[in-house]
């Protein structure tokens, strides 16, 4: 490895400093409940770790035509997989924070959802010119939906995930600031889309989710033999 990539891959916040800026970032989210119940929130991770993130040394992905879906090009699609998690000191870092009871309790108190027996997979998006996604709900095998936003670029602050009601109209562009976030619990009202819009550079985010056992890619998953476990008896 590098030294360039070796240094970015090494944030200085440990695990629980990732994890306890994370609550903390829950505990004072927005939550909304049109079109849908969902929260938005500030300083999801510590700046060193977003920055970290933000400087991997993994290309973006050529755009080819995705169909509004980003399934289209799962080829170029990046993870933090056991295997990028052992090169790479921040997928690791970000990974455990997410892995952990103490993080996974505050999620199912808040979002009144149970995640056990679940499977936490990341992704990295790297979105250039010419992407867009279609109206989805994530209905099915995700239980749990996150995205952190990690672009600084000049527009970037309209690169945020379209929140559409029922008809698939717009109904809040959530904010794309550096290190916010935009979560919710998978549902079959859950329409958001990413309309086709000016990307000057690379919209960069994380997409977290909790997968159910049935999630077939297990070569995606942080920790494809480790499911979220119950929280230890009182």
């Amino acid at each position: 490895m590098s030294q360039t990539s070796n240094r970015f891959a090494t944030p200085s916040a440990p695990e629980h400093v990732t994890g306890q800026a994370f609550i903390g970032s829950l505990h004072n989210s927005q939550e909304f409940f049109t079109p849908y119940r969902h929260w938005l929130l500030s300083n999801t991770l510590p700046d060193d770790v977003a920055q970290a993130i933000t400087e991997l040394p993994w290309p973006p992905p050529v755009i080819e035509d995705t169909h509004g879906a980003r399934e289209a090009n799962n080829a170029t699609r990046t993870h933090f997989t056991v295997e990028r998690r052992a090169r790479y000191k921040v997928c690791d870092l970000v990974a455990q924070a997410f892995q952990s009871r103490e993080v996974t309790s505050v999620l199912e108190q808040t979002c009144d959802v149970d995640l056990t027996g679940t499977s936490l997979r990341i992704e990295y998006c790297q979105d250039s010119e010419g992407f867009w996604l279609g109206p989805h709900t994530d209905i099915g095998v995700k239980k749990l939906t996150l995205q952190i936003y990690l672009s600084k670029e000049r527009g970037s602050l309209e690169w945020g995930t379209d929140l559409l009601d029922g008809q698939k109209n717009l109904v809040r562009r959530a904010p794309s600031v550096f290190n916010a976030g935009m979560m919710f619990i998978p549902g079959p009202n859950t329409w958001h889309a990413f309309a086709k819009r000016p990307i000057q550079g690379v919209r960069k985010s994380i997409l977290i989710n909790y997968v159910g056992p049935e999630w077939c890619a297990r070569h995606e998953l942080c920790f494809p033999d480790q499911p979220v476990s119950r929280p230890a008896a009182q």
